[in-house]
Order: structure tokens, then sequence, then C-alpha cells
């Protein structure tokens, strides 16, 4: 599987492949132009209670993981054409936090890649 993670913030590249935005809000000051998304997911973004609950804090993350992972249960449609589009192409999944390592679009990578 080709899964890269980028954020919205940066430059798209002709290497990304298929571009999935996987966050439930449009990152602020981003347009659909520069973002050059080929598809915005936000059903499989966590849910808002769980993105407050988490707030980005490491010591959380693995609690996280395993709330997201439950929710990312509940969409198979989703998660089945991720599944589908990183088959034939490498797959960028694009997010807007700050945070870069403890993030909605890396449990999602983790997802696809092993669960």
């Amino acid at each position: 599987m080709a899964i890269q993670l980028k954020r919205a913030y940066d430059k798209p590249a002709a290497t990304d492949g298929f571009r999935v935005l996987v966050d439930r809000l449009w990152p602020r000051g981003v347009t659909k132009e520069k973002l050059k998304a080929d598809l915005w997911l936000k059903s499989i973004a966590p849910s808002t209670k769980l993105r407050k609950w988490f707030g980005h804090d490491p010591e959380k993350w693995d609690e996280f993981r395993r709330r997201y992972f439950k929710e990312l249960d509940s969409h198979p449609e989703e998660i089945q054409l991720l599944r589908e589009k990183v088959r034939k192409s490498k797959l960028t999944l694009v997010y807007g936090a700050k945070e870069e390592r403890f993030n909605d679009a890396e449990a999602i990578k983790e997802y696809l890649e092993g669960h």
C-alpha cells in the first residue's frame, strides 16, 4: 500500500496520487484550487466529541486510536473506497492539523494498513 500523509497547507505534488481530505472541517484559509483534493471524506473524520476530547494530546493517542478505529468500523463503504484507491495508485490523506504525528490522518493510515 502506498499511503502518504500531507498537511493541507503543504503544496500538492504530481506524485501525491489520489488526494483525500479527511477532516470534518475545511482547512482555514485554503481554497479548493490550492488544496487540489480529489475527494473530501468528512464522514470518516473523528466525531466532534472525540476530536475535542483528544485535542492532539500525545498522552491520549492510544485511547484516541482505539475509539476512532471503532468509529471507522461504522463506515465500511468509505473505508472500502480508500482501499480501492490505494490499490490503483498512491493515496494521499490530507489533513489540517498542526500536529504531524498525532492526528486523524495518521490513525486512518494505520487503520487502512493493518486493521
